[in-house]
């Protein structure tokens, strides 16, 4: 490291500052300002010369952190540049949106707060964009082989970008008008601005990948005509499937589904829709869920102009510093204030929704609309949690929205492509990627369950190398992690 004693005369973690809440509600802009170049050298000039980098471990891309964090201390950017792109296509999606385990696993962690990895990461490749370092990279030379992409989001982009670098024609297969998944309607702007997304698209493009939008795999075209026009097919379609909430009442207007409400308000800022159905000015919202799923709705709600927003979680409140059940270098479950959560509302946890209630009114649809949520305090026992009988209480709701995760991927539902699934309701695949069908691979979320944008792209990225290696016999792409991989948690 170019500074040996950095973490010994830095010991404070510094983060960039965040728009004052009253601005930023006003618009859908990124809520955190670009990090002090000065700030962002100190704090990787905290990087340790650890010996063993547990961060590496904690990253399943395997991203070179020591390494580029020492040249950015040395003011050597777009060498910073170049070895964050060895192991990571998308690191401006990574500094983003991901919680960062490598933070976790970071050895400084141990005894003072985490090197600054995200952030650091994040003005690398802000900076790589702004003087013109990121760059398409075409094949030299096309192999003659043909890979079908179905999905746009993270794991499918990977893939997709990895074997078309190695010299394979390419097509990318997304059922919306655009391409970029979740990345692109499941996240909000103020978190992600969609014009990151849009300049890797079109550096695909460049490099010869094909995208035909509008194409649903399966309706549009059956996954048995896809075989036989392609060498290989990569299924990328993530853990679309959301948990649902069976109470009484779950049928009536006004209660939906988080992404349902995310990609409608999504698509309202990218102007593909005029207004959304699910618009939450001047209502009482409560968002089911504690994830980040739950916490981007309450950051749209208030952009939106609700009423007020109430965030319910059915567990405890978790703690601010490690428990002995999660040592140092595991990933933690920690209390978070998210910047969703700091623009207002309230929080609340051990809630355990009992029934949605009716009122007078109807709604769009004609039906009964939600006027209430009833919820009683979470109870735990041998046999799982439950609400506390005699704690129940009304909490006004005019829309409500459940963000309780996702189970798995939509159903195939086609005789040219039968693919069994595993114990958690996955797509079943191999260590390698490979489905029990000849030329057919499965990754990311599809396979591995609702998961970290990191392990996307790092399946994206190992299954690249697997249908390689399928095709041509060898291959010298990366594989950063096998399909029995679990998170370092």
């Amino acid at each position: 490291m170019a500074d040996t004693h950095g973490f010994l005369t830095v010991r404070e973690r510094e983060l960039a500052t965040k728009r004052p809440v009253a601005l930023r509600l006003q618009d859908w802009r990124e809520v955190v300002d670009p990090a002090n170049p000065t700030v962002v050298a100190r704090q990787a000039s905290r990087c340790m010369d650890c010996g063993v980098a547990f961060c590496h471990q904690g990253c399943p891309l395997g991203n070179l952190i020591p390494e580029w964090n020492d040249l950015v201390y040395r003011e050597r950017g777009r060498e910073a540049a170049d070895r964050l792109h060895e192991t990571n296509n998308f690191p401006e999606f990574t500094g983003r949106a991901c919680p960062a385990p490598c933070e976790s696993a970071c050895v400084l962690s141990i005894n003072q707060p985490a090197v600054t990895i995200k952030q650091i990461e994040n003005s690398i490749i802000d900076e790589a964009f702004a003087r013109g370092w990121v760059e398409p990279q075409p094949p030299a030379r096309l192999s003659g082989k043909t890979v079908a992409v179905v999905g746009s989001g993270p794991a499918g982009l990977a893939a997709a970008q990895q074997l078309t670098r190695a010299g394979h024609t390419v097509a990318v297969y997304e059922r919306d008008e655009t391409p970029g998944g979740l990345l692109r309607f499941g996240i909000p702007d103020f978190k992600l601005e969609k014009a990151l997304v849009e300049r890797r698209i079109e550096q695909l493009k460049a490099e010869g990948t094909r995208f035909r939008c509008g194409i649903e795999i399966g309706r549009d075209m059956s996954w048995g005509e896809l075989r036989r026009r392609f060498d290989a097919v990569v299924v990328a379609t993530g853990a679309t499937v959301p948990r649902e909430l069976a109470l009484p009442g779950r049928e009536l207007d006004g209660v939906l589904h988080a992404m349902d409400y995310l990609t409608a308000a999504n698509r309202v800022q990218s102007g593909a829709l005029t207004e959304t159905p699910f618009d939450a000015a001047g209502k009482h919202v409560i968002v089911i869920g504690g994830g980040d799923t739950g916490a981007d709705c309450v950051g749209t709600a208030h952009r939106q102009g609700a009423r007020s927003v109430t965030n319910l979680a059915i567990g405890k409140q978790p703690g601010e510093t490690r428990s002995d059940a999660q040592p140092w270098p595991v990933h933690p479950t920690l209390f978070e204030l998210t910047s969703s959560h700091e623009e207002g509302g309230e929080r609340r946890f051990r809630a355990a929704t009992v029934e949605f209630v009716a009122g007078e009114a109807a709604g769009p649809s004609g039906a009964p609309a939600i006027a209430a949520l009833r919820v009683a305090e979470t109870g735990f026992t041998e046999a799982g949690r439950a609400p506390i009988p005699g704690t129940e209480e009304l909490i006004d709701a005019d829309l409500v929205l459940i963000a309780m995760g996702f189970t798995g991927p939509e159903p195939i539902v086609d005789p040219g492509l039968t693919l069994e699934r595993d114990a958690r309701g996955s797509f079943d695949r191999a260590a390698d990627f490979s489905s029990a069908l000849p030329g057919v691979f499965v990754a990311g979320d599809a396979g591995r369950g609702q998961s970290l944008i990191v392990w996307a792209i790092a399946e994206g990225r190992a299954a690249a190398a697997a249908v390689d290696r399928y095709l041509t016999g060898d291959t010298v792409l990366p594989s950063p992690v096998t399909a029995k991989d679990r998170a370092f948690t």
